[in-house]
């Protein structure tokens, strides 16, 4: 049986289909709420859903895991409830850390390029204490990521007992199906294609860096069936451990972006720019670019979705769905 933390959210819920389409027993950690959250799990045979206040009871019974895949998390880079978010993604990673190293069960989380905050320390998957020091997050889920990724190197640099297999995967600008549930957090193309769908434009930022225009702020956008085709890879390859980058390995900005959302849904460009919010300001990356350095030379040979041909498959998938409300 496979532990699915955030089974039900975005890259989880992708997660947890692969996973049963393989015939594996699927236990979903998660909260599906009084919304849709629940149509993310309505393709896959599940061996249950469990509440985050349920793991302790569970694990307590032993039942024979074969991985925890920890997914879950307070996602959203605007969240200023530091309780919350530390005991969501500090305290709860390390209690699950702990028990996977105790009973010898690989564990795979969840990082994020939110550690990289402004990416003036560049983007190196380095992940020794002195490299981890050195990053400054520009906001409060930023933090609680790379607080985690430093108490496991500082464990592993004690001797601590690991688990016999770990891999925290900083994850760049994710976008696929099954965001619905996400609102403001869910990726760009999400909005910017309700947006269409309504009638409306597609705006996008204006830029208040010089030398840089309007929408051609650059992210690194990586489809979620990369990151789920990685996850497996590492299940498949007990003996791999580390922090890893995941991204596409290529920055392309939002007007890239957009206009091959345009293209996809076979219509002319409608593109204008709006200010950006008053909380976002300071806490807005500019460029983000994965190095896969690391994980190809882990043996990672998968090749990463090119953006045009992420899109297309996305839109496909939201107009199946019928996202235009």
């Amino acid at each position: 049986m496979y532990l699915v933390t955030g089974g039900a959210g975005f890259i989880g819920s992708h997660l947890v289909a692969t996973l049963a389409a393989r015939g594996a027993e699927v236990m979903v950690v998660d909260r599906l709420g009084q919304g849709g959250k629940w149509r993310n799990l309505a393709a896959p045979t599940l061996a249950g859903v469990l509440p985050p206040e349920g793991l302790a009871e569970f694990w307590a019974r032993t039942p024979p895991i074969a991985a925890v895949l920890h997914m879950g998390a307070i996602s959203a880079t605007t969240e200023t409830d530091g309780d919350l978010v530390a005991a969501t993604n500090l305290t709860l990673p390390l209690w699950l850390w702990e028990r996977c190293a105790a009973r010898e069960i690989p564990f795979i989380y969840a990082s994020s390029a939110a550690t990289y905050g402004d990416g003036s320390e560049g983007f190196s998957d380095d992940a020794t204490p002195e490299a981890l020091a050195r990053l400054r997050p520009l906001n409060l889920y930023g933090w609680s990521k790379l607080a985690f990724d430093r108490r496991v190197a500082q464990l592993l640099a004690l001797g601590a007992k690991a688990p016999p297999q770990w891999a925290g995967l900083r994850f760049f600008n994710v976008y696929g199906p099954n965001e619905a549930h996400k609102g403001r957090m869910a990726s760009v193309l999400f909005h910017k294609y309700r947006q269409v769908m309504r009638g409306e434009a597609a705006t996008l930022f204006r830029s208040d860096r010089a030398g840089i225009a309007d929408g051609e702020q650059q992210r690194d956008f990586v489809h979620v069936d990369d990151c789920v085709s990685v996850m497996l890879w590492l299940l498949d390859n007990p003996k791999v451990s580390g922090l890893f980058n995941l991204g596409s390995g290529r920055a392309r900005s939002f007007l890239a972006l957009v206009r091959a959302m345009f293209a996809a849904l076979d219509r002319p460009e409608d593109i204008s720019f709006i200010d950006m919010p008053a909380d976002l300001r300071g806490k807005y990356q500019y460029f983000t670019e994965a190095p896969l350095g690391k994980l190809r030379a882990a043996g990672y040979s998968g090749q990463m979705l090119p953006l045009e041909e992420g899109v297309r498959r996305t839109v496909a998938a939201y107009r199946a769905m019928d996202l235009a409300e």
